[in-house]
């Protein structure tokens, strides 16, 4: 059976372990979540399964999600997030909890990174910059050449510059489970996760074990 949720990221503690060696966990709500909507390969072409997270007022929703969640008699979801399937292991309306993942399991952790607006190049992709003599004051974060002359007579895509940086699709991969509270839809995993505190974040079974 597909393991996936949805959650919401608490922020960074640490437990002991057995010999008293100190860990950094990050805890995560995660779930309850609803299966807000179900996608069959002779329907849709593929399998998937669509979960709902974060219950809110109505009027925080368009009409459309309204529409959608009200058909199949399910509460206003905030978040609405798909995830691949082999086959139909679900159906419409299913609970799904934090009880699915057990102590030990691998896991990825999908998020956005922390968005730390315009930067340039030597805190962007870490440029060493110029030199700081010779008069070259004014050149010390500057990126330097863009290309060649004539041959390629422009600069390529792609290449690295200043920006926006951050803000992004991260995922932390294998990541391994030390908590589950089920009663308070608590999630506690080895390491750091993607973004800020109050991030959204989707946990998936680890592809690579």
């Amino acid at each position: 059976m597909l393991k996936g949720l949805i959650g919401k990221k608490i922020g960074m503690t640490q437990i002991f372990d057995e010999a008293g060696v100190a860990i950094p966990v990050t805890l995560i709500e995660a779930g309850p979540c609803y299966v807000t909507q179900v996608r069959l390969p002779e329907k849709e072409g593929y399998a998937a399964v669509q979960f709902g997270f974060g219950e809110v007022t109505p009027k925080r929703l368009t009409s459309g999600e309204l529409g959608h969640l009200k058909k199949h008699d399910l509460p206003p979801l905030r978040f609405l997030r798909e995830f691949r399937l082999k086959s139909a292991e679900y159906k419409v309306g299913d609970k799904v909890t934090v009880d699915i993942f057990g102590v030990g399991e691998r896991v990825d952790v999908v998020g956005t990174s922390k968005g730390k607006g315009f930067a340039g190049v030597v805190k962007r992709y870490h440029f060493a910059g110029g030199i700081k003599t010779h008069g070259a004051s004014d050149r010390v974060r500057a990126p330097g050449a863009s290309s060649s002359t004539t041959t390629p007579g422009r600069v390529y895509k792609g290449t690295r510059r200043a920006g926006h940086m951050g803000h992004e699709r991260v995922t932390a991969q294998g990541l391994k489970v030390v908590l589950v509270d089920p009663e308070r839809n608590l999630l506690g995993v080895h390491g750091a996760v993607p973004g800020p505190k109050g991030g959204l974040v989707l946990i998936k079974d680890a592809r690579k074990q």
